[in-house]
């Protein structure tokens, strides 16, 4: 694959709102991505990252706001934005009845693709994605990970600027994602290939060199994973008691801090957290039923911005949410 020396800004979303009826399924995000980087959009469902996706890949127009790549407006020039983007959909789209080569020269023809062309290409890229060895197998017969890996070298196949993927790692075990993930930053690392994915998987917007985070529409935390965890500026304390609100009182009263109810559960984020948590079990013998600490995650900096858990039983609730049915996030 040839180097590729696109712009500095790739996708520019500027105030994007949708609406479904009288829904609302995005409300004012904004965000860059950069070239050269992996970008994670991470929520859980109901969050709008696929509404967001729906509208990058030119498949759903905005209600309102603007969303530009290479400098295109994609609801304007939605046919300039394809040639330069590819697309692998949370939903399969190969033919599991063809071999990965069929898949892929099927696929070339979209693209007016032919003859040595052709061969070349679909030889490249299932090499690029550790196929070539079995290529001419019915993609039936291959495992979720290596047909997520078909699906992969689809996207490419046309040497694409920008990579955009809907929950790539949807339905797939721990290690089947973490393959999906090296998968990645090889592209990003040596083909200079920019990816924007949607994710739900903490350890995978892990690996992102940044993220927007979303929740119920809205975009509320925006940078890298480890300045996101930074921002909590303290270890995460969770304390187990039987009488929640009761200790979430004592604890604001006498130590002036914030502590939030999670579930059955007292959670607070302070300095020195093993050194506080002493003073904690003193101040309320009895009361505390099990304790943890542990240096913040990511879940960690979704709860500090939203007040709830990650898989609230909102969004649980929410399968079908707000980014129209038969969609996740």
């Amino acid at each position: 694959m040839t180097e590729k020396m696109p712009e500095k800004t790739l996708i520019a979303v500027e105030g994007l709102t949708h609406r479904y009826g009288g829904r609302t399924a995005l409300q004012e995000v904004s965000f860059t991505v950069e070239a050269g980087e992996i970008f994670g959009l991470l929520g859980p469902n109901g969050g709008g990252k696929t509404t967001v996706f729906r509208i990058l890949s030119t498949l759903l127009l905005p209600t309102a706001g603007k969303a530009s790549i290479f400098g295109e407006d994609v609801a304007r020039a939605p046919r300039q934005v394809r040639r330069r983007i590819g697309v692998v959909f949370q939903s399969q789209s190969l033919d599991r009845k063809l071999t990965a080569w069929e898949n892929l020269r099927h696929q070339g023809h979209l693209y007016g693709l032919r003859g040595e062309v052709l061969r070349r290409r679909v030889r490249e890229m299932l090499g690029r994605v550790g196929l070539a060895d079995r290529c001419h197998e019915i993609v039936e017969k291959l495992s979720d990970g290596l047909r997520r890996r078909v699906e992969l070298a689809k996207g490419l196949l046309h040497s694409p600027d920008l990579l955009l993927l809907d929950e790539p790692t949807t339905g797939l075990d721990p290690g089947a994602r973490q393959d999906f993930g090296e998968q990645l930053r090889d592209l990003q690392k040596q083909d200079g290939v920019t990816i924007l994915l949607t994710t739900h998987y903490m350890e995978e917007a892990e690996r992102c060199d940044r993220l927007g985070i979303l929740d119920r529409g809205k975009l509320v935390a925006l940078g890298s994973p480890q300045s996101l965890k930074a921002r909590i500026g303290g270890d995460v304390i969770v304390l187990e008691t039987k009488e929640t609100e009761k200790l979430r009182r004592q604890i604001e009263d006498k130590f002036r801090a914030k502590p939030i109810v999670i579930g059955e559960t007292v959670r607070l984020e302070h300095e020195r957290g093993h050194e506080f948590l002493t003073q904690l079990v003193e101040a309320f013998p009895g009361q505390i039923d099990a304790v943890t600490v542990a240096k913040p995650t990511l879940e960690d900096v979704f709860i500090h911005q939203t007040g709830h858990r990650f898989w609230s039983e909102r969004s649980a609730a929410e399968s079908e949410d707000a980014s129209g049915p038969a969609t996740h996030g």
